[in-house]
């Protein structure tokens, strides 16, 4: 039997969530929206953050006279005092937007929920499917998962259970023949418990080294994390991500998007039609580190070394999640450390000849965004943190189905959004690794 022919049927589910921060250029005196990253694995916080925004939203209204001057003074650090503070013409459009993302997330779920029910089972089951959320062990991140587990039991009915890829490789099974994926949720001993069929794996983990304890060595029994997510992988349930999505989320993708042309192929220019154009404003600087780095990568990595301009560029690993991101002095010396500076100056123009490690192929260097500062009040777990000047990153939630090989688009929506907002003397991002703290927007 052909090995990959059940993952290649099997329709693609997509949560995405792009990040961006507002960036002030040189040459413009306006913030521009500019992208930080696609998350296309485990993008999180969709539950948290739609909660928060309905709190935010209760405050910024109930306690509208007590928090007037606050809101005024953040307005005038992202907008200027050209009409800042002027009042809309609908009033109703300021304070804080609902976020959408517990109707969204689910509904495209359902969507793949329900084809795979079409495609693969027809009539003949007899339990219903399930959701297979692949969670880590010792999740800390249970509540905002819980609450697009309910979400889906709510809205559309369908249930979901969670598992570790260690459970996974003990108590799911593949039909090699239909490639249909079985959980069996009984007692091992007795054999009594009642078999469910996975219509769509959910993954919240497997993105990090630490999701795979056991090793990579499947040949003798052991790597039983890889040999369950391959197991998944090779199942004719929708995955969320597949494979392909889950590596067009890697920083090198992204920095291959932002070459010359490349974005172009996509949205071909037709008549009057700059949709390529309009995506390129969003993007920062991105520059390669790798075999295939050009004259303007390297331009790029000559500043940090020899122009101090490590101040203006982040060093990125191909890693979700933070906290592995090389900032300021840290980044300089990695790249001196991964780098060979000819001690002759080379050619006319006296520049250093440098070489490039293979070891830094692994990373990008992204152009160092800076956001306005904003003061705020920022709570961990449940007490003040402290007050004081912050900066804010967006998140844009999208869903996408596709269909297995034909790869034809049968649902992509936007899905609500997130703010994470942290300290502005904090390099770092990211709630969950303990840097952030979530937030809400605020329309003027």
């Amino acid at each position: 039997m052909e090995w990959g022919k059940h993952a290649r049927s099997a329709d693609r589910l997509g949560i995405q969530r792009s990040d961006y921060m507002l960036h002030q250029s040189s040459n413009n005196k306006e913030y521009e929206l500019k992208q930080v990253e696609l998350n296309t694995i485990a993008s999180s916080f969709a539950g948290l953050a739609s909660t928060v925004a309905r709190l935010h939203s209760f405050m910024t209204l109930r306690l509208d006279n007590e928090l007037s001057e606050f809101l005024e003074e953040n307005e005038r650090a992202v907008m200027g005092n050209v009409g800042a503070i002027e009042a809309p013409s609908n009033e109703e459009s300021r304070g804080v937007p609902q976020s959408p993302a517990m109707t969204c997330l689910p509904a495209a779920i359902s969507v793949a929920y329900n084809r795979y029910r079409e495609r693969i089972m027809a009539q003949d089951f007899t339990t219903q499917p399930i959701v297979l959320f692949v969670v880590q062990p010792n999740e800390t991140n249970t509540v905002d998962q819980r609450l697009l587990e309910f979400a889906l039991w709510d809205n559309h009915k369908i249930p979901v259970v969670r598992m570790s890829l260690a459970e996974i490789h003990d108590k799911v099974s593949l039909d090699e023949q239909t490639g249909r994926l079985t959980f069996d949720n009984g007692n091992s001993s007795s054999n009594s418990g009642i078999k469910q069929e996975v219509a769509v794996v959910y993954f919240r983990a497997g993105y990090a080294p630490t999701d795979y304890p056991s090793g990579y060595n499947t040949n003798d029994g052991s790597g039983i994390e890889w040999l369950a997510r391959e197991r998944l992988e090779r199942g004719s349930a929708s995955k969320c991500p597949s494979l392909g999505y889950h590596l067009a989320g890697t920083k090198k993708v992204q920095q291959e998007l932002a070459r010359a042309g490349v974005v172009e192929r996509f949205f071909p220019e037709e008549s009057g039609d700059d949709t390529a154009a309009q995506i390129r404003t969003a993007f920062a600087g991105l520059y390669s580190l790798g075999a295939d780095a050009n004259d303007q990568d390297m331009t790029a990595v000559k500043e940090v070394l020899f122009n101090g301009g490590e101040g203006r560029y982040v060093l990125k690993p191909q890693r979700e999640g933070g906290g592995y991101n090389y900032y300021g002095k840290d980044l300089s010396d990695k790249l001196k450390e991964n780098c060979t500076i000819s001690e002759e100056e080379n050619g006319e123009d006296g520049e250093k000849t440098v070489t490039l490690s293979p070891t830094l192929s692994e990373f990008i260097l992204m152009e160092r965004l800076f956001p306005p500062q904003q003061r705020a009040i920022l709570l961990r777990n449940g007490q003040v943190e402290g007050t004081g000047m912050t900066i804010s990153e967006l998140g844009c939630f999208g869903t996408i189905v596709a269909s297995g090989e034909e790869g034809n688009v049968v649902h992509n929506k936007y899905a609500g959004f997130l703010l994470r907002t942290k300290f502005s003397g904090v390099d770092e991002g990211g709630v969950a690794s303990g840097f952030a703290t979530l937030s809400s927007p605020y329309l003027c």
